[in-house]
């Protein structure tokens, strides 16, 4: 329980694609506007991270654009973003010991290229990598693959446990020591340290062997991102890392307890699974001066993209609507995030939101955050952890570089004060930075 873990500290990621989740980042005075599509950017921020000690640089994916209307889609600074794995390759290269987070989606790729560019990854970043699993919340999304309609929820998550599986398989083909490259007998590898994996399930069928040697971890940290039913069933059976959107911190532990218990009734251990909500962190000299900062910051959210990104989050066009009335009760079914859905529609029926107000809130950033000094941030992170709310949190940055040098410069060193938080890595991989062992080979022991 709690009470037994005062020596726990917190993990901290930070989430950088979109290099931040408010619409109006881009436009805030003293941002980078071309912060999502610069590498020197994003290399600084890298950097930056690493050098704060952070345990990962998380990068989301999106699969198509024209997911809003054209009138809110101009107004976004994520219409051009670099392919993931592109981008962290490159990163992989400037620095030495953050872990470097991808996510693929098991509804639109095949397994065999996840688990080759998954390995390559860890491989070139010496034990880095980390794949986060979606199935792909937006129906826009199959238009982009030959499909006319979106998956079913239910079937995307059926698909996603088998996909797990394939990969994880996969990256087991060779033995840790398969490569034994003998000069002298001119044996590169012993073939009975080879397993052909030969998978053939209800969703796929993969002959293998993967074509590149078992990953330096073992398999890359698997994060998953899922909160429905399904989802948080399928992060307690494959996931170590939990990301997580719940809005306040009595929701988190309701969440924190489900997921745990899921974890343990898998047969899993609970401290091998690390839940990290997102919360945008806001650091100023006082709570009045990072509301002043928010509110600046929301002001610069045009309502296009607001209603755009309301339609989004419910899954159905709203823009038809009456704006200074309710939220319709009747909606249509959706194969989107139904978890997206159902907060939208909470946070309605809790404050009486009508559908110009949600927009607003929707538009910039509606998740949770901290605002605040330094002390004051710290103070309220240490009680998440404490009261088991979270192991430690998925960083967003309000705009950049201050918001992340905010963080970075002022409210790390007030956790590495109070103990919340390391002062060096202790270990090189990113399974040694979540204190994660490494799996071991299902074919081979």
């Amino acid at each position: 329980m709690a009470g037994s873990q005062s020596n726990r500290q917190l993990h901290l990621t930070a989430f950088m694609r979109p290099v931040s989740l408010h619409t109006g980042a881009w436009r805030y005075p003293g941002s980078y506007p071309d912060a999502n599509f610069n590498f020197q950017h994003l290399k600084h921020f890298a950097q930056k991270l690493e050098a704060a000690k952070f345990d990962a640089f998380f990068m989301a994916d999106h699969l198509a654009v024209l997911n809003m209307p054209v009138e809110a889609l101009k107004r976004s600074h994520t219409v051009t973003s670099f392919e993931p794995f592109t981008l962290l390759s490159a990163l992989s290269s400037v620095t030495d010991k953050i872990g470097l987070a991808a996510t693929a989606s098991t509804t639109y790729d095949a397994p065999y290229h996840v688990a080759r560019r998954f390995a390559s990854l860890d491989h070139l970043s010496n034990g880095r990598a980390a794949w986060n699993i979606v199935t792909t919340g937006n129906p826009e999304s199959s238009h982009n693959f030959g499909f006319d309609e979106h998956m079913a929820h239910s079937d995307r998550y059926k698909r996603a446990r088998e996909f797990y599986d394939v990969v994880t398989g996969l990256w087991d083909s060779f033995a840790d020591d398969a490569f034994t490259r003998d000069v002298e007998t001119g044996q590169y590898f012993d073939p009975g340290k080879l397993h052909v994996l030969n998978h053939s399930g209800d969703e796929l069928k993969v002959k293998g062997p993967l074509n590149i040697a078992r990953p330096p971890q073992g398999w890359p940290v698997i994060v998953q991102a899922g909160q429905s039913e399904p989802g948080r069933q399928l992060a307690a059976e494959t996931a170590e890392v939990v990301f997580c959107n719940p809005k306040d911190i009595d929701a988190a532990k309701a969440l924190y307890a489900d997921i745990k218990g899921r974890v343990e009734k898998a047969g899993r251990k609970r401290e091998h699974l690390k839940i990290l909500p997102a919360a945008m962190i806001i650091v100023a000299d006082s709570k009045q001066d990072a509301q002043e900062k928010r509110l600046k910051l929301d002001s610069l959210v045009h309502y296009d993209s607001g209603i755009a990104s309301l339609s989004i989050a419910v899954g159905a066009d709203i823009s038809g609507y009456d704006p200074d009335g309710p939220l319709p009760t009747d909606l249509p079914e959706t194969n989107a995030s139904k978890t997206s859905r159902d907060n939208v529609e909470k946070l309605a029926r809790n404050e009486g939101l009508t559908i110009r107000q949600l927009a607003q809130r929707l538009g910039g950033y509606s998740g949770l955050a901290f605002l605040g000094s330094p002390s004051e941030i710290a103070e309220e992170m240490e009680t998440w952890l404490r009261e088991e709310a979270s192991d430690g949190f998925t960083c967003t940055f309000p705009f950049l570089p201050q918001g992340l040098d905010e963080v970075t410069d002022r409210l790390v060193p007030e956790l590495q004060r109070r103990g919340l938080f390391r002062k060096d890595y202790t270990g090189s991989t990113l399974r040694e930075h979540f204190d994660l062992p490494r799996p071991e080979n299902r074919f081979f022991t």
